[in-house]
């Protein structure tokens, strides 16, 4: 009998040991001061993009096609690589502001409607460095304004979260070559712009990171500690049960 019952709670142990959460060091939970976050920051961009396939030097260059997309009505299934100026006015000679560097691919069989692949690089003012992330569908020439979710940022755009609204200027059909007023709507992060020193200045470092001395964070010390300490006092329980008997 006294055998069964000590099978039973090493079985018993075994198990509850199994389910125990893993000593996951690697994650923790930090503030949104630790990584320099204040509240959120809505801001507004306003450029022009500008798409050109002709040229000696175009910035837009078709990297692949389905054998398909010469006799579709859409070119459905060819896709471009694009490292387009945005400038700060339609007139392709203004102030340059940014690039919009990515691809789209003509992804409808009946109009020519893109999904768009895009980081718009800021290169000018206080957000010079910093990105933002449009991933979504354009109609190439609709009339009207076409809208892009924004998915993220970088730099000062860290946590962006938004739309683009894309309106065509100009479009030339025979060349391909286009022009598109952008007007871009974002909440994000306050923190410092890219070059500054926003360091986190608490136990945290950059998320994942350990800290100052090179040690884990005080508090994924202490939760390893008490995952080993549970642990332990479950292989000791069976043990000092057979002492007894």
């Amino acid at each position: 009998m006294a055998n069964s019952i000590t099978s039973s709670i090493i079985l018993l142990s075994l198990i509850t040991l199994t389910s125990l959460p893993s000593n996951q060091a690697y994650i923790r939970t930090i503030s949104k001061e630790s990584i320099g976050i204040k509240d959120g920051q809505q801001t507004q961009l306003t450029f022009y993009y500008h798409d050109t396939l002709s040229g000696s030097n175009p910035t837009s260059v078709q990297i692949a096609k389905v054998s398909g997309s010469n006799n579709s009505p859409s070119t459905f299934g060819s896709l471009s690589m694009i490292d387009d100026p945005l400038t700060e006015t339609a007139d392709s000679s203004s102030k340059l502001i940014g690039r919009a560097q990515g691809m789209y691919a003509m992804a409808d069989q009946n109009e020519f409607a893109t999904i768009m692949i895009m980081n718009i690089l800021i290169l000018d003012g206080d957000f010079n460095g910093s990105t933002l992330s449009v991933l979504g569908r354009n109609i190439v020439n609709a009339p009207g304004v076409q809208e892009l979710p924004v998915i993220g940022g970088t730099g000062g755009f860290r946590f962006a979260k938004g739309y683009a609204q894309a309106k065509t200027q100009t479009y030339d059909k025979k060349t391909g070559d286009s022009v598109v007023e952008y007007n871009v709507f974002v909440t994000h992060s306050s923190s410092s712009t890219p070059g500054s020193d926003d360091s986190p200045s608490d136990d945290g470092g950059s998320p994942g990171s350990p800290s100052k001395n090179g040690s884990s964070s005080p508090r994924a010390s202490s939760h390893a500690s008490l995952s080993n300490f549970v642990s332990l006092s479950f292989l000791l329980i069976p043990l000092l049960y057979l002492c007894i008997v």
